[in-house]
């Protein structure tokens, strides 16, 4: 097979050896999602088995589409925040079941892939104010650091103050330090080792994170400082083998998906929220990362975004079928590129080992949340970074920002930052005089009325 006539490697300034080792890179970067994913929709009531079969399969298929459909060095799976969104919003907030939130992903790949393939999707962009576009994403990394610190138990519920630390005092007081306790340590401990590795630049660093955390967390138990604890819910840190090496059935989630909220405006908030986050995640991924590679023509464009797009819009809908929330482009992605990934041999290199880590899922499934909540805080703190993007010099940009940011951990949603971040947008800029200044497009005026008219009559 010649993969220079396939890929283009020599025209792209590249050869083989370097596209495996940073397809190996890229995987390495975001192989956590592997283990995360699970852990999150479980939440939502879904078998964990089938989700991490329904990831790494989604995750394959949307990764070898974008080096079919685009040659791009863009590795694709399930994204961070969306799953978030789909497990603590659509299911446990608003109350819907696992199955309309996978119809709400499936419907929205469907308009995703119509966007993909018409110039609707750059009024879409445009329509969107940049500031408020860099708001979401800081809101998103909140929300995600906040699950985090909740699924490891070192924030916890409390009647006076809503929320507190959680105490050791007490643990120990109560004989909980060696199931809860010692848990909350090791994510604490957790956070500081991921924290060290990123500052180390160590490749897969958050990946390491949780592999470490999780060992210690083993050790913890053969010397008998963690004792599992099934009923309470602590169960036992070490890979289940007994059944073999085999891959888990996606029978539980596959082509699960229930249509019947289809005609309802929730539908229409949820599925909207699920195609805004996923469109300017991807776009603004999709740019940044080929900036980095300069990849971007003398205007600022990305040749074959349209196929690359695409790729992103069906791994989505693929997704929702298999069982998984959004699928989405990886900002990690931008590891593989820094090894000097340049083509689709990167995406198929790192597309072939999500297939294999199939094989693998008595250790994915065996990792518990106390060792992935640190990838969920530090994933916070690499979206955050986008407030310095922020012109926090015009009021009448940085307010709603700061709504739109705020909204999202507080109320618990990304959606409702969203929805509050438009409407504060519209509404401020209208009373201010600025409107004719900024240009505001009709269709964010359209967007901040459908949003009021939501918390009327919902």
């Amino acid at each position: 097979m010649n993969l220079d006539k396939i890929f283009h490697l020599k025209e792209h300034n590249t050869d083989v050896k370097t596209e495996i080792m940073a397809g190996i890179t890229t995987f390495m970067t975001m192989a956590y999602i592997l283990a995360v994913n699970p852990n999150i929709l479980s939440a939502s009531g879904m078998d964990r088995g089938a989700v991490f079969t329904a990831t790494a399969l989604a995750s394959f298929i949307a990764t070898c589409l974008m080096a079919l459909l685009s040659n791009y060095p863009f590795v694709l799976a399930p994204g961070m925040g969306l799953n978030a969104y789909f497990t603590y919003t659509v299911v446990l907030g608003m109350g819907y079941s696992w199955q309309n939130a996978l119809a709400a992903v499936f419907v929205e790949g469907l308009i995703f892939i119509a966007l993909s393939l018409t110039n609707v999707r750059e009024a879409i962009f445009n329509a969107i104010p940049m500031n408020l576009k860099h708001a979401v994403s800081v809101g998103i990394g909140l929300f995600i650091a906040f699950i985090g610190l909740q699924n490891a138990k070192i924030v916890v519920n409390n009647d006076s103050t809503l929320v507190s630390v959680f105490s050791f005092k007490s643990a120990v007081t109560n004989g909980t330090f060696t199931t809860q306790g010692i848990t909350v340590l090791l994510a604490l401990i957790g956070v500081l080792i991921t924290a060290v590795l990123m500052v180390k630049n160590v490749k897969g660093g958050i990946l390491w994170g949780i592999l470490i955390t999780w060992l210690l967390g083993i050790i913890c138990q053969f010397v008998g400082l963690y004792v599992p604890t099934p009923d309470a819910g602590f169960f036992s840190l070490l890979p289940d083998f007994s059944g073999g090496i085999s891959i888990p059935s996606m029978a539980p989630t596959f082509m699960h998906m229930d249509f019947s909220i289809v005609f309802s405006l929730d539908f229409v908030v949820i599925m909207f929220a699920f195609l805004f986050v996923d469109m300017f995640d991807t776009l603004g991924t999709l740019i940044g990362v080929a900036s980095k590679a300069d990849m971007l023509d003398k205007d600022g464009k990305l040749p074959k975004i349209k196929g690359a797009l695409l790729a992103d819009a069906v791994g989505t809908s693929v997704g929702a079928v298999c069982g998984t929330s959004t699928v989405t482009t990886f900002v990690e992605s931008a590891s593989g590129v820094a090894e000097g990934g340049r083509t689709g041999l990167t995406s198929v290199v790192a597309a072939i080992l999500f297939g294999l880590s199939l094989f693998l899922s008595p250790i994915f499934l065996a990792i518990p949340s106390f060792a992935t909540a640190p990838a969920l805080i530090i994933v916070g703190y690499l979206m955050l970074t986008s407030v310095t993007k922020i012109d926090f010099n015009d009021m009448t940009e940085a307010i709603p920002c700061f709504i739109a940011i705020i909204a999202m951990p507080f109320m618990y949603s990304i959606s409702e930052g969203i929805a509050m971040g438009v409407i504060s947008y519209v509404v401020i800029n209208l009373i201010a005089g600025k409107a004719k200044e900024k240009k505001i497009s009709v269709l964010m005026y359209v967007l901040a009325v459908l949003f009021i008219l939501k918390y009327i009559f919902l």
